[in-house]
């Protein structure tokens, strides 16, 4: 039988097609690292490749960018082209977090959240939900894309929300959202949301300290604004 290649796939399922139609945050790393090679060889296509490259590291992005173009080649359909590009790729990824939005490891006021934030949301033609996991000390453990809409809205499940923040084991959280349209001011569907968001947390012992509306390069802030406690049931 014929092997399948990339092209023949369902066009939802090829990478670069993929992209373009949901955003890079839909993609997993194989599927990223499958765009990067550009192709695979004849026994396998790019995404195969990528699995067996990532397969080597234990999937681990940190072990990926400690190879060496010599430690790439040795997969069959990586010439030198395919390993600079990865290893390029990995560099620009580390520079950008030693940058000074990676340099942020405290949240002690909402102009921290939305400096570690707004480059994620920076000329968004569309809306994203998106969280910062904190621990005790209001360290940033990480941030999570939660979900992607279009110019006026997103939808937010709340167990969306608080899965990564359990698995994360984060002690708090906070909400951060944009509006493409420039508008600082939260709508009913933002209250409503963030009322269900600061209820869920406080049952799970996970409070929700803020939730900042992103637009361009200003932002609005619940507890700023002293909206957090107006939000009641």
């Amino acid at each position: 039988m014929e092997k399948l290649t990339i092209k023949s796939w369902a066009e939802a399922d090829r990478p670069r097609e993929k992209m373009l139609e949901k955003g890079r945050q839909a993609l997993s790393d194989t599927e990223l690292i499958a765009i990067l090679i550009g192709s695979g060889n004849k026994e396998m296509t790019a995404v195969e490749l990528s699995k067996q490259i990532l397969k080597s590291t234990g999937n681990d992005l940190a072990a990926l960018g400690k190879l060496s173009v010599h430690d790439l080649v040795k997969f069959k359909g990586m010439g030198e082209a395919k390993a600079v590009t990865i290893i390029a790729a990995l560099e620009l990824g580390r520079r950008r977090k030693s940058s000074g939005e990676g340099q942020q490891s405290k949240v002690s006021s909402s102009a921290d959240a939305f400096e570690y934030m707004r480059s994620v949301f920076a000329d968004l033609p569309h809306e994203e939900f998106w969280i910062v996991l904190l621990n005790r000390a209001n360290q940033i453990i990480r941030r999570e894309f939660i979900s992607r809409g279009g110019m006026s809205g997103t939808v937010v499940d709340p167990k969306m929300i608080f899965r990564p923040a359990l698995q994360f084991l984060a002690c708090s959280i906070i909400l951060c959202h944009n509006h493409p349209s420039g508008s600082l001011y939260p709508s009913e569907a933002d209250l409503k949301i963030t009322r269900q968001l600061k209820d869920a947390g406080k049952m799970l012992d996970i409070p929700v300290l803020d939730h900042l509306i992103l637009a361009g390069d200003s932002y609005y802030s619940f507890t700023d604004q002293g909206m957090l406690g107006e939000v009641k049931s």
